[in-house]
């Protein structure tokens, strides 16, 4: 699909975290020119900014998932919750693209000062939610921790029918969740991508069979769109499922696992398709409540870059493989 000149304009004249992405994977520029602006990600605009909020002891406003304080406080009983703790910032930062290099001495500061509010446990060995743990799996992996006893986690979890559910762990459910599921899978991509071992790579792939199986959509027992929640577009998505995100993860896994799109992605690329706007963007969605350090995309209604990336390459994929 060629894309519309002043869309990738618009595209390019963006932050590095998103540029170097537009330029990696929709204008086919050499390695050299995109790493180059991939560089850039430590030193200028949102990683900058992420990487000066941290706090001396290694991690971000004082605590591993919430904040420092954050139980008890006025802010708990607010909607939503925080996204400035430690998991979301090395989320946001390793998304972004940033070089594990300007986070040097991160890991070993984190094994020794951070804890999880769940239970006191130690950072780097997870915890119970398995989306917190996907996360700190692949965040481990990127910063060079020994989370090998966290990646065996991961299919000693696996419940019965292929996927994962947060919920699973205090008995409040014996199914897969797609939200789940969707962060498993994407932890355990990341973990084999930076770690180079494919111990995963089974349990991952039935993961993502579990998704394949209900289309990235529907409800096995109805056949119904599993919620609204996996038709609705937002950036930052942090953990929540959505269509979108789900075949931004299955272009990586082909890619990387050098196989063609499953066709059991078509109703999932024609809803993508039909949210693309006439200028040829995609809009941002209801952005997820709570506090943040800065906003890294526009407000609800407007044309997001973020979501224009992923569109676009994900149709671009699609269409080639077609």
């Amino acid at each position: 699909m060629a894309i519309d000149p002043r869309v990738l304009d618009w595209l390019l004249d963006s932050d590095p975290a998103v540029k170097w992405q537009v330029e990696r994977d929709l204008t086919g520029a050499a390695p050299e020119t995109w790493q180059a602006t991939r560089a850039r990600v430590a030193v200028e605009g949102y990683g900058a900014a992420l990487l000066a909020k941290q706090d001396p002891d290694g991690q971000w406003d004082g605590g591993a998932y919430f904040p420092a304080g954050f139980f008890g406080s006025a802010e708990a009983e607010l909607p939503g919750q925080p996204w400035t703790a430690t998991t979301w910032a090395l989320k946001d930062l390793r998304e972004w693209g940033l070089d594990a290099a300007a986070l040097d001495g991160t890991a070993e500061k984190l094994a020794a000062n951070s804890r999880w509010e769940y239970d006191d446990l130690p950072y780097w060995g997870g915890e119970v939610d398995v989306c917190i743990n996907s996360y700190t799996l692949a965040s481990g992996a990127w910063l060079g921790a020994d989370v090998s006893a966290l990646a065996a986690w991961f299919p000693a979890h696996r419940l019965a029918d292929g996927g994962w559910n947060c919920e699973a762990e205090e008995g409040r459910s014996v199914r897969s969740s797609f939200h789940s599921t969707l962060n498993a899978v994407r932890g355990m991509l990341a973990y084999e991508r930076l770690t180079g071992d494919s111990s995963l790579a089974e349990a991952r792939r039935g993961g993502e069979e579990y998704l394949l199986t209900r289309r990235l959509l529907y409800r096995a027992t109805t056949g119904e769109v599993v919620g609204d929640f996996a038709t609705r577009f937002v950036s930052p998505n942090r953990h929540r499922y959505s269509a979108l995100v789900a075949l931004d993860h299955f272009r990586d896994a082909a890619l990387r696992d050098g196989t063609a799109p499953d066709s059991r992605l078509s109703d999932a690329v024609d809803l993508v398709r039909a949210a693309r706007q006439a200028d040829r963007t995609w809009r941002q969605g209801t952005p997820l409540t709570g506090r943040t350090w800065f906003a890294v995309d526009v407000p609800e209604g407007q044309s997001s870059r973020w979501l224009t990336l992923i569109g676009t390459r994900v149709l671009d994929w699609w269409d080639a493989s077609a």
